[in-house]
């Protein structure tokens, strides 16, 4: 007994995976991301968020297209957007990913301190912004950017999402770091 409308049988096994071998039948929008070594690559969209440090409030969210770019690109675009023609000096944390010379020179343009986690070998980052006792204490905060990515996933239904298409998905991705931001203030304004 055969089924109908069933997946031909293909084998992948040593053939390289891109998005042009799988694509989704449920979101063609949805790309193959593979988050870091050693993990499967998925289909799926990724999101960004800009976070206060002081209180960890979500300031500004988006969701792009997963692809090895999308992470630096969106950060810059939402440092643009959030300090256009700010005279006051802003720092930025980020994880290693971002130690590279175009991600450091262009926020330091828009008065934007990087305060990017070093590579071991050939950091962008140089003496004048990791002597500064702020460059370690942004280092030890922008670890609180990942609670409120586990309280969207966990708790605000983005592990796995009902909804199709990229503007969908950034407006309920959005809508969620509201949401964790709404859960946050009571022991904010309690402190």
């Amino acid at each position: 007994m055969t089924r109908q409308n069933r997946n031909a049988e293909v084998d992948f096994r040593g053939v390289k995976r891109s998005n042009a071998t799988h694509v989704s039948t449920t979101d063609p929008d949805a790309r193959l991301y593979k988050k870091s070594p050693g993990t499967g690559a998925m289909q799926c969209f990724i999101g960004h968020a800009l976070m206060e440090n002081r209180s960890g409030l979500i300031v500004q969210g988006d969701l792009t297209r997963a692809d090895g770019r999308a992470e630096p690109r969106a950060a810059l675009d939402m440092i643009h957007r959030h300090s256009p023609g700010s005279t006051r000096r802003l720092t930025l944390g980020a994880d290693k990913g971002n130690d590279a010379t175009g991600f450091v020179t262009d926020p330091r343009q828009a008065c934007v301190t990087p305060h990017v986690a070093r590579k071991s070998k050939h950091s962008a980052i140089d003496g004048r912004t990791t002597r500064h006792e702020s460059h370690a204490r942004s280092q030890k905060h922008r670890k609180r950017i990942e609670e409120a990515f586990g309280w969207a996933k966990t708790v605000g239904g983005m592990a796995r999402t009902a909804y199709r298409g990229i503007e969908r998905v950034r407006s309920r991705f959005i809508l969620t770091m509201v949401a964790n931001n709404l859960a946050r203030l009571p022991r904010l304004l309690a402190a």
